[in-house]
């Protein structure tokens, strides 16, 4: 009878034991879950507050960054890497969505709309590369997927969202520090590997590092930032939920998507193709919801409750 006991009163507790999306629920800051084995990583991101955009000594800055800001940002989940080619191709396959046969693409050192999508870039990779030539539209659909598959709310993170998890509680240029050729420990971005392999000359501006990779990295191959995050800054650009605005004026302080009636959404992190000028925590890219690049791709964030 005793033993019969325990076995109710350990049953009982195994039925009670947190999984790991229950905890990420509760806001555990660092916490890694998946919804489904299918499912991105999340990560999930304390709340805090940070200054957001750019202080005018810092070297590449534009006119966009500022003016510098503070922000203050509830807890959430974000995708540990971005998403990846496997990834997206499965939700192609079930849902036979569409993202066209045109895509601009590097080609002789200059990008044009050829023919192409994201399985046809113009250069090689597995399905652990993060999927490119996507556009706003491409991955909003795939977030709407991802939440009638699940029943949570997965979306873009707002561009606050994005600065801040990029950040990892630095203030530097970049999450490492900021030497911008100490970057091939961290990111995937133009490089002496990619100067050679890509246009073979000298006068690219490239950090002055080797990382291996011309184009795209798989997800993850780098050094993840304080938050736990890996390809926060190079591999691809990455969509956000905000409307683009060429300064902060006005911009919500909250940590809120700041919408508009503006023609463009904002891109955040530099990609595999970006000098140092352009892989830095405060860069901003506008373009059209529309527009497909192969240096452009997303990762998703996820409400917790």
């Amino acid at each position: 009878m005793r033993n019969l006991f325990g076995l109710i009163i350990v049953t009982f507790c195994l039925m009670w034991m947190p999984t790991q999306a229950q905890a990420a629920k509760q806001g555990k800051a660092g916490n890694i879950f998946r919804d489904c084995p299918s499912c991105p990583e999340m990560v999930v991101i304390p709340s805090g507050s940070f200054d957001m955009g750019s202080p005018g000594s810092e070297a590449g800055r534009d006119h966009d960054e500022g003016p510098v800001h503070r922000v203050n940002v509830a807890a959430f989940a974000l995708g540990k890497t971005e998403i990846t080619r496997g990834q997206f191709a499965a939700f192609v396959k079930k849902t036979n969505y569409s993202t066209g046969d045109k895509c601009w693409t590097l080609e002789g050192g200059k990008f044009e709309e050829r023919s192409g999508n994201w399985s046809k870039l113009g250069y090689s990779q597995d399905d652990k590369h993060p999927v490119a030539c996507i556009n706003w539209n491409d991955a909003k659909a795939y977030a709407e997927w991802m939440s009638r598959k699940t029943g949570k709310q997965y979306r873009l993170p707002t561009e606050a969202e994005w600065e801040y998890s990029a950040r990892g509680n630095t203030s530097t240029a970049r999450y490492w520090g900021g030497n911008p050729d100490e970057a091939c420990g961290y990111a995937n971005a133009a490089d002496k590997t990619a100067q050679a392999q890509i246009l073979n000359t000298s006068s690219w501006s490239v950090h002055k590092c080797t990382d291996g990779f011309a184009y795209t990295a798989p997800v993850g191959s780098f050094k993840a930032n304080a938050f736990g995050l890996n390809d926060m800054l190079g591999n691809v650009w990455e969509w956000t939920e905000d409307n683009y605005h060429d300064s902060y004026k006005g911009a919500p302080t909250d940590g809120s998507a700041w919408q508009g009636d503006g023609a463009k959404r904002v891109l955040r992190g530099g990609s595999w193709n970006n000098s140092p000028r352009d892989v830095r925590a405060a860069i901003r890219n506008g373009n059209e919801p529309a527009r497909r690049f192969s240096i452009f791709g997303f990762r998703l964030a996820r409400k917790l409750s």
